[in-house]
């Protein structure tokens, strides 16, 4: 029994409303960077790390579409058994 009333002291301690780490604003900071004019699309304006997502997306989007033609084409056309 000590050992719950041990757990529910520890969950609820985790919990509390006091700030540990206090963050900083960085709004004003973004809102900068993506309503700058540089003819680029928003969602590569993040940098490097937005550009690699956004080619890994394209790549899985594209294997993706290609795999399920392939299974339609499968499923359409089955392998006749001799």
């Amino acid at each position: 029994m000590k050992h719950l009333l041990a757990l529910q002291f520890l969950a609820s301690r985790s919990f509390s409303t006091t700030v540990r780490h206090q963050l900083r604003n960085r709004v004003l900071e973004n809102q900068k960077i993506f309503q700058a004019d540089n003819n680029l699309p928003v969602h590569l304006k993040g940098g490097t790390v937005d550009a690699v997502l956004y080619r890994i997306t394209m790549a899985i989007t594209v294997g993706g579409t290609c795999y399920s033609l392939y299974n339609l084409f499968l499923a359409a056309f089955p392998i006749p058994k001799k």
